[in-house]
């Protein structure tokens, strides 16, 4: 009996080891691409240098200066080798990148050196329609220049409502192009006659029927044909110059330059654009369309390229994006001030589902990149930043980037809206088709341009036609529509006989765009009509964009001035951030708002002026400098001081979000989005949550700087949700004392935080050459913990999931995590809950199945004089992105008992009252991981505390209130110092290790990892880590072992029998 039970154990232990190390991803976290290194041991780089020059003369120069191996010259055999060039191509051998790089960069010609990236599109299918485009599987796209959907389905099954108006615009004979009164310039002979249009797309057939005027096609690609084989550039060059009568272009004499910039596998590559764009400014195009986009606004390479583009007086064109109907997931390059960025309507005037919205997120803070740029030290692979750079081609891209990431809030985009749905275009070689999406209503948009350009005689066209003119037509001339807000529809539908009336009697001119911010007009001002202005607030800041027709190059004349109508106006102070050098064409105005503390009584309206003066340098034949006055007409509600417990304070300064780094999704059950790339601020993913809190009478402001910048008797609540950066110690120890001393109340929203599942997401991306591992979790528990340490609070590290109810509203707990420690008196509830994270998978599995156990993850406490807390451990239902169900109404409560102490019952039972404190070890806390480079991302680590443009006019620029002296920089114990060597994104060879995690008095704030081990916190040395197949691996040994002994007891028993054998035979002989 004692033999099977030893021998059945054995086999359920053998068993359960194979399972573990076999199945270990029992949990809803998406994998992508995690796969060893490829067998190949070089990849392209690309040099760029600070002036233009042939191709071998600056072959000759790399070979003469850096004459080691390891690295290989790359031809490239285009159309553009026929001119001069400011980018090489080379192969570097891996194994001697860093240092290859090192040499590259030291070189005084050498600009940067960069990979060049490969990046993909996709197919947008019909049930991809909404939110799909920049990501549509998450097991395949990775982190990095990711583009959006082209706009592939032919649309034959559409619903009733739009398959209607389809028909009763075949029988008309009617197209897209009646729809903006083409028609009317065609009759007075304007048909894009000599107007020069590029298409980057994937080509065009030759002597296609429909096309009078391809003056020229050229390939970019490793492919060896001109043609398209999928049809989207033809598609797109239908729409712009089509000449069949049931498709009919905008413009149909236009010259059509065929760029075939993809593959038939709608791969392209950044060098392959650098190479296609030079050829564009070498050869002059009027009008550039580009159908695509993507979320990397940081794609140095390409977003600079796209500045010179419109420097050399190229109209570009492309489509915001089809990450609809989601806010903040405008796309790159739409979203750049100098392009014009299109979204999508229907033909009842609705925004397109599919069409992105704003606002811009480059402005909002994202740690150590804004502050090195406005250092004018961002290095990446040794970048040099010349600022005697020459104004004529280029400004210098860190530099304005710098300029824009100071303002902390996006412009307006984007910039007008066109028909998108059920357009009729080419076919790839004869007929027509109908596609949908904003890579649709991009040449729509691109058509109407080539058609106003031509209105305007030849010889005067560069006089009066630039990037910045041809904005100020579209913009200007558009139709607002009634429903959409301003980051929905831009300026409006795009209106052809307008801009067109413009740009015959235009002058040139500088303008601002949005001309006006009108608190009245609701819901187009969203989301300031919303909330009116008081004393004693957060500034308010209104990013617009200077539009300069007047040349590529401008400066802003003097500071603004802020002219009131009636005395009222003097209660409002403005501070501006502006654009000192305006280049290419455009720059940015942003207002800072605040009324004044004797307004604390004042209900009413302001309105008044701000203008800004710009000066160009003198046009062809002109003498002096170009001068122009621009207005920005304010119309503003202004209300009492509301009570404080009606004020919450939404922290955005400690949000961090992608890019630079991998900022991973908050719910772990979406696939098709691996990054945290919506801006988390209150008027992008959280916007509905925003309107909800407007709705119940709360007054919600934003704080972009440390805590130690905004007076907490001012405030109800604070409000922290899904929040990703560390904290200054200042301000910890001032949190403590707002809440024990002030009664400043506390809301936490976090999210999941597990150190093996975040290892379980990293996968080696064929691009950097590097393993990508997620920065933080959805949330950064360990910084949360440190924060909440003081009031006896702390997250844990399991990644639960599932359905539960509470006060009789059905809830989704999507991957959040669970309170390990709470208060004795405070009020905790838990819920079964499935733990997918790693540690938690390989559990399920030895207690025999994916079992559900109580957790607790809301919790509610009052603490010091009249302080209040409530935690919860998941921010997926406050944010729109993904979420499955809302929990406004939970929020609603909590915000009640934090300001006011209003106690609901069901959350304030006395099953739920804690009688004594929930207690966990602080080893056993959620700990840092200590392999990446958090201070690349971080706005706290190793940086200064200080108080940014978007706080009170009197702390800006100081450390904040009641703080005088400087502070120290703050630095995460065991985190090497920042080497910016090695790539943003790349995380070191040596797996993470824990460490112990010490406060200023020497307590523990956290475990060391495989401290149990080694019985000492502190490893001063690394170690490597096998976190994923370390348990399986001992279960498996355990196993081992039982079976050994089994074995071994087995071979004795036979011995023995052996022997007692022989004595009996001896016996009886």
């Amino acid at each position: 009996m004692s033999r099977r039970l030893t021998a059945l154990t054995s086999f359920i232990v053998i068993l359960l080891s194979y399972h573990a190390y076999r199945f270990p991803n029992r949990n809803p976290i998406s994998t992508p691409s995690l796969t060893p290194p490829p067998n190949s041991t070089a990849t392209n780089h690309i040099i760029r240098f600070i002036q233009y020059n042939n191709a071998h003369e600056l072959r000759a120069y790399l070979e003469r200066h850096v004459k080691c191996s390891g690295w290989k010259w790359v031809e490239r055999r285009n159309p553009a080798a026929s001119f001069p060039t400011d980018f090489a191509l080379v192969t570097i051998e891996d194994r001697r990148r860093d240092f290859l790089i090192g040499e590259f960069g030291k070189l005084e010609l050498v600009k940067d050196v960069s990979l060049d990236l490969s990046y993909q599109r996709v197919v947008l299918s019909a049930h991809e329609e909404s939110g799909a485009g920049a990501f549509v599987d998450g097991k395949k796209k990775r982190p990095g220049k990711i583009f959006t959907s082209m706009s592939f389905t032919e649309r034959e099954n559409s619903a009733p409502a739009n398959a209607s108006w389809r028909r009763s615009l075949m029988m008309q004979k009617s197209q897209v192009t009646s729809l903006f009164g083409a028609d009317a310039l065609w009759s007075k002979g304007y048909t894009g006659a000599k107007v020069k249009m590029a298409i980057f797309d994937t080509g065009i057939r030759a002597n296609h029927p429909h096309f009078r005027n391809i003056k020229e096609r050229t390939n970019w690609t490793n492919e060896d044909t001109l043609n398209d084989n999928l049809g989207h550039g033809t598609f797109v060059a239908g729409v712009i110059a089509g000449q069949d009568e049931e498709c009919l272009g905008f413009a149909p004499d236009t010259e059509i330059y065929a760029f075939r910039v993809f593959t038939d596998a709608q791969v392209s590559y950044t060098s392959w654009f650098l190479d296609a764009f030079n050829y564009a400014i070498a050869t002059k195009m009027d009008v550039l369309n580009l159908s695509i986009g993507g979320p990397d606004y940081l794609d140095l390479p390409f977003v600079e390229k796209v500045w010179e583009i419109t420097a050399n007086n190229i109209i570009m064109v492309s489509a915001i994006g089809n990450d609809g109907p989601l806010y903040g997931t405008l796309n790159n390059p739409a979203d750049q001030s100098d392009v014009i960025g299109v979204g999508g309507i229907d033909y009842s005037d609705h925004i397109a589902s599919f069409s992105s919205r704003g606002m811009s997120t480059w402005e909002i803070p994202h740690g150590q990149l804004a502050d090195m740029l406005m250092l004018g030290r961002y290095s990446l692979c040794n970048r040099k930043t010349e600022k005697s750079h020459p104004w004529k081609s280029r400004l210098d891209y860190p530099f304005r980037l710098a300029l824009e990431l100071s303002v902390l809030y996006g412009r307006v985009k984007p910039d007008v809206v066109a028909y998108g749905r059920e357009i009729m275009g080419s076919k790839i070689s004869t007929g027509c088709k109908s596609l949908s999406g904003t890579s649709v209503a991009s040449p729509v948009v691109a058509g109407i341009v080539c058609l106003l350009v031509s209105i305007i005689p030849e010889s005067k066209r560069k006089e009066i036609l630039n990037p910045g003119s041809m904005k100020q037509a579209l913009v200007e001339g558009a139709s607002k529509l009634s429903g959409p807000n301003m980051y929905e529809q831009g300026a409006g539908r795009v209106d052809l006989l307008e801009s067109y009336q413009i740009l015959k009697s235009y002058k040139p001119r500088a303008s601002i765009f949005p001309s006006v911010l009108d608190y009245m007009d609701c819901p187009y001002s969203w989301p300031f009509c919303r909330q009116p202005l008081y004393a004693g607030a957060m500034p308010v800041i209104f990013n617009v964009t200077i539009l300069n027709g007047m040349g590529v190059i401008g400066y802003v004349d003097g500071p603004p001035m802020w002219l009131p109508d009636s005395e009222e106006g003097n209660l409002l102070s403005i501070q501006f951030t502006y654009s000192d050098v305006i280049w290419p064409w455009t720059g940015y105005l942003a207002l800072h708002m605040q009324i004044k503390e004797e307004g604390v009584h004042f209900s009413g309206e302001i309105e008044g002026n701000v203008t800004v003066n710009v000066c160009s340098p003198p046009g062809q034949g002109d003498i002096a400098p170009r001068k122009s006055a621009c207005i920005l007409r304010l119309k503003l509600k202004v209300v009492p001081t509301p009570q404080r417990s009606q004020r919450v304070l939404w922290d955005q300064f400690h949000s961090i979000k992608y890019p630079p780094g991998y900022i991973p999704r908050d719910s772990l059950d979406v696939r098709n989005d691996i990054l945290d790339w919506h801006g988390d601020h209150l008027h992008t993913n959280f916007h509905i949550m925003f309107n909800m809190l407007r709705d119940a009478g709360y007054y919600v402001e934003t704080l972009g700087s440390p805590f130690t910048c905004f007076d907490a008797n001012r405030y109800g609540t604070l409000l922290l949700v899904d929040l990703e950066d560390e904290y200054f110690a200042e301000e910890i120890k001032k949190l403590k004392d707002d809440i024990m001393i002030n009664g400043l109340g506390l809301v936490v929203f976090a999210d999941w935080y597990n150190v093996d599942s975040m290892m379980k997401m990293k996968f080696f991306d064929d691009n950097t050459r590097s393993w990508w591992t997620p920065v933080t979790g959805g949330a950064n528990v360990p910084a949360l913990n440190d924060l909440l340490s003081p009031f006896g609070i702390a997250f844990g590290d399991k990644i639960l999931n599932g359905d539960f109810v509470i006060n009789g509203e059905q809830s989704r707990y999507a991957s959040g995590t669970d309170v390990v420690k709470f208060p004795k008196g405070g009020y905790l509830h838990r819920f079964p809950f499935l733990d997918s994270s790693e540690s938690g998978a390989t559990q399920n599995v030895l207690l025999s199945g994916m079992s559900k156990a109580d957790s607790p993850i809301l919790g509610l406490v009052e603490v010091g004089e009249e302080g209040r807390i409530a935690v919860y451990g998941d921010s997926n239902c406050l944010d729109s992105s993904h979420m499955v169900t809302n929990c406004y109404w939970l929020l609603k409560k909590i915000l009640d008992f934090t300001a006011s102490n209003i106690r609901d019952p069901v959350l304030f039972s006395d099953s739920s009252r804690q009688d004594k404190a929930l207690q966990l070890d602080d080893n056993q806390l959620p700990s840092r991981r200590t392999d990446v480079n958090f201070s690349t991302y971080s706005q706290v680590v190793d940086k200064e505390l200080i108080c940014r443009s978007d706080s009170r006019f009197e702390v800006w620029a100081t450390k904040g209130y009641d703080l005088h002296v400087r502070g120290r920089n703050h630095r995460l114990p065991g985190y090497a110092a920042v080497d910016l060597g090695q790539g943003s994104n790349s995380t070191s060879e040596v797996p993470f290790k824990k460490i112990k995690s010490v406060d200023k008095d020497g307590n523990s704030l956290g475990n060391s990892y495989l401290g149990y081990l080694y019985g000492d916190d502190q490893l001063d040395f690394p170690e490597l880590v096998a976190s994923h197949w370390l348990l399986p691996a001992i279960v498996a040994g355990s196993g081992f072992l039982v079976l050994w002994s089994f074995w071994r007891i087995r071979q004795k028993r036979r011995r023995r029998r052996k022997g007692s054998g022989s004595f009996n035979r001896s016996a009886n002989s």
